[in-house]
């Protein structure tokens, strides 16, 4: 009998131990990665062709417990247990083939980055279950087909870049639901079709970026409700017979609006009423009328009215511009005088410069003799008043000529002796510790909407916003060559040096690439948008 009353108590004790026992063990067992995101892994390298083999650690062990390269996980588990996909960072990888559906299982993963890859097909609509998702880098493939509709539904996207694809089809009405979202960048696709009014909505939009597409109809008059937008960008779409629309000149917070060659007809926009604008271009249009007197914000570094139908005289509303660096007026039907005091109240020492291209006009006459200060470019070639160039003194301006962006390169003389040769060290040109040898990482970088033409005097403010945002000091950054591409954009080979010590730790360079690929650095309303071309490690690939 007393074996039978202990019976249930060994149970019930064994049940306890049994119990604590797999408590204990569940956490162990479970330190790996979702199951379900470790199949979608697999999927995805499944669809992709990996010529160089970067992706050849996934085949092998955990991803988050065998660090799969290119894939970033969560520091802790999850409310399952279980360890999620973070990032996918697969940037200029040589990949090819197609995005796999599976995607859409990555359901925590925050950067979904595939850019400067090879990669073809259409994006599937699956990553619209990706709703933690905040940035979705894209560009810089052979993506086609049409936008799913199901992105509009992504609750945290922060950053939409599919730009240089050949994406067609509309643009959803279902993306004016993308409260979150800072950044569009589709410019350099195939897309059609009118730009829906919905998009006005957006309240976090800064940066419209839908340029070199095939969209039609008008531009909507709604984006000028736009609460925070920064930049709006059209150029190369066919909004034939569309007007500029009048309530785009009240948007008070504009910095740049470019709507070169549209199809647009009309008068020149009255931009007074935008405190800011630093940058605008309506050229290669049908606009007609005079240039209206408008007054134009004193942040204004470009103007580009050319190759429209414009006619009457240059008004003197260009003067007092104090950043002004451009101002093209060329191929238009002007008449009157050539203005001489356009450069008068502007700071043209140092590397500073101003163009002014007058050219394929009706002027006819100088209003007082032409003296500019050395490097103020005047351009007259095509004008009547050409024809008197000898005794007006003006030859050299009525040459036939073409404004062409200036590119340059780092001055990397030095008196100092060579370095050693053992490890791939680099002079640092303004280092505070002479002659200085080190081992850099190399950035590419492009500024895809900048707010000036021409970059050479803010060189030194760049320096200082990009080693800034990136907690360096200003002598850590090089930038060793700019050039200018079409659009215009601004491709920049960098160098990023160690502080005060031959090489970075590795913890360093991994810090550098995440704020790089992370979009942390913060916006400048100068520089505009960047994206990052390539982060090399060079010599820091080899330590493990």
């Amino acid at each position: 009998m007393g074996q039978n009353m202990l019976q249930p108590q060994v149970l019930c004790l064994c049940s306890i131990i049994l119990t604590l026992f797999f408590t204990l063990l569940q956490p162990t067992a479970a330190q790996i990665t979702a199951p379900w995101e470790v199949d979608a892994l697999k999927a995805i390298r499944g669809s992709l062709i990996d010529p160089h083999g970067n992706l050849s650690s996934w085949n092998r062990g955990d991803p988050c417990m065998g660090n799969w390269s290119h894939v970033i996980c969560y520091n802790a588990t999850g409310s399952d247990g279980y360890f999620h996909v973070k990032e996918l960072q697969l940037l200029s990888l040589n990949l090819s083939g197609i995005l796999a559906p599976e995607l859409g299982q990555l359901s925590q993963m925050k950067i979904m980055d595939f850019m400067w890859n090879s990669i073809g097909g259409t994006i599937p609509k699956e990553v619209g279950n990706i709703t933690s998702l905040e940035l979705m880098l894209l560009n810089g493939n052979q993506l086609n087909g049409s936008l799913p509709e199901e992105i509009g539904f992504l609750p945290n996207l922060n950053r939409i870049q599919i730009d240089q694809n050949h994406i067609s089809g509309l643009i959803p009405k279902s993306f004016a639901n993308l409260n979150k979202t800072k950044h569009f960048h589709m410019n350099n696709n195939s897309l059609s079709g009118q730009i829906p009014p919905e998009l006005s909505r957006l309240p976090s939009l800064v940066h419209l970026l839908l340029d070199n597409n095939n969209l039609s109809g008008y531009i909507p008059p709604e984006l000028s409700k736009l609460p925070n937008v920064l930049i709006i960008q059209l150029d190369n779409n066919n909004f034939s017979g569309s007007t500029i629309p009048s309530s785009y000149g009240n948007i008070s917070t504009l910095l740049k609006l470019s709507l070169r060659n549209c199809s647009l007809e009309g008068p020149v926009p009255d931009v007074s009423g935008i405190p800011q604008l630093g940058y605008l271009d309506v050229s290669w249009n049908q606009l007609r009328g005079p240039i209206p007197s408008i007054q134009f914000s004193s942040n204004i570094t470009t103007i580009d009215l050319s190759h429209n139908n414009l006619n009457g005289s240059i008004p003197g509303i260009f003067s007092g511009l104090p950043y002004l660096q451009r101002l093209s007026l060329d191929d238009n039907n002007l008449t009157g005088s050539v203005p001489s005091n356009i450069w008068q109240d502007i700071d043209l020492r140092g590397n500073k410069s101003l163009v002014l291209d007058f050219q394929n006009n009706a002027l006819n006459n100088l209003s007082t003799p032409l003296s500019p200060p050395p490097n103020v470019t005047i351009l007259l070639h095509g004008n009547p008043v050409c024809i008197g160039q000898n005794q007006l003194n003006i030859s050299q301006y009525c040459q036939s000529g073409t404004y062409v962006a200036r590119g340059g390169s780092a001055d990397n003389s030095t008196v100092c002796p060579p370095c050693s040769s053992d490890f791939p060290f680099e002079r640092i040109p303004m280092s505070p510790i002479p002659c200085s040898c080190v081992v850099p990482v190399y950035v590419g970088y492009r500024l895809k909407s900048p707010g000036f033409s021409n970059f050479i005097p803010y060189e030194s403010q760049f320096q200082q916003y990009l080693t800034s945002g990136l907690s360096l000091s200003s002598y850590q950054l090089e930038v060793s060559t700019f050039m200018w591409e079409e659009g215009p954009r601004l491709k920049m080979d960098l160098k990023i040096f160690p502080n005060n010590t031959p090489f970075f730790t590795v913890s360093e360079v991994f810090r550098l690439n995440g704020m790089f690929t992370a979009w942390q650095i913060a916006d400048s309303d100068i520089f505009g948008p960047y994206e990052l071309i390539s982060f090399n490690q060079g010599w820091y690939n080899t330590i493990e």
